[in-house]
């Protein structure tokens, strides 16, 4: 590949909403990681929409309503490398809807070529990823958001 060709790849990567890219042809490979792939940092309890208030004329008992399950996060244990599977061409461990039961391993984390296994921390679903593959994830940073089971 010529130098012009990496450059315009280079240029096209950072104007699109990609955080990670490879390329490879042959024995040449070319990487590219934006460094504002990083973890933002989010609540690790996040609320539900309160359910919208209906105004009616009092009564003599207030009606009992149900609490929305709470929202919450398993977070990184550590600053890391996420991998969502164990290899690239393997599948990920969760995907979204998944039912996943305490201590099964939810994802990857390589810090200084150790990879350490991330377990779920009791019976969930998981509800979303929130950080791509391959992308560093700071200590603390919530990696899925989950419905406890």
């Amino acid at each position: 590949m010529q130098l012009k060709e990496i450059q315009a790849l280079l240029e096209a990567f950072e104007t699109s909403s990609a955080v990670s890219f490879v390329w490879e042809q042959g024995e040449e490979k070319i990487s590219f990681k934006k460094a504002a792939a990083y973890c933002q940092t989010v609540p690790s309890v996040l609320p539900l929409a309160a359910p919208p208030t209906v105004m009616s004329t009092p009564s003599a008992e207030p009606a009992a309503t149900p609490e929305p399950a709470a929202i919450e996060s398993i977070d990184a244990p550590l600053v890391g490398t996420f991998y969502a599977s164990s290899a690239p061409d393997k599948a990920p461990f969760v995907s979204v809807g998944d039912k996943v039961k305490q201590g099964q391993t939810v994802c990857l984390l390589e810090a200084m070529k150790m990879m350490s296994e991330v377990p779920a921390p009791f019976d969930c679903v998981i509800e979303e990823v929130l950080i791509a593959d391959g992308t560093l994830a700071e200590f603390g940073c919530p990696l899925f958001r989950i419905t406890r089971l």
